[in-house]
């Protein structure tokens, strides 16, 4: 049972880019999943959530800017994140949640770096 996030790296201010979490050993379509960031010194932040049915919530600092969706086919959700400012750097990481139908318990992808130079 892991997820694996991928898609981080270096670019602009302006720029875009677009995260990963990829699952594995659990359905992931039975369980909501979100993205989270951690910049050094700081507390983790939340970012983004969908829920197994395509809803969706964002953070404040991401609204306008980012969107989650996932494609359970490829068990897989995505967060396009436009617009970055150095403000989002920071190492981002997917959870997915426990749920009645879903994983027994909190999954964490290992985190991938996302790094915004003005």
């Amino acid at each position: 049972v892991q997820l694996q996030a991928s898609g981080g790296g270096s670019v602009q201010t302006g720029e875009y880019l677009r995260l990963s979490c990829a699952a594995s050993g659990f359905n992931l379509q039975f369980s909501a999943v979100a993205w989270y960031r951690q910049a050094p010194g700081n507390q983790r932040e939340f970012v983004a959530r969908i829920n197994n049915s395509g809803g969706t919530r964002y953070g404040e600092s991401v609204k306008g800017r980012f969107t989650i969706s996932r494609d359970n086919t490829k068990a897989t959700v995505y967060l396009q994140m436009n617009s970055l400012e150095p403000e989002d750097t920071a190492v981002y990481y997917c959870n997915a949640e426990p749920g009645p139908s879903g994983v027994s318990r909190n999954v964490w992808g290992q985190g991938t770096q996302v790094t915004v130079s003005s």
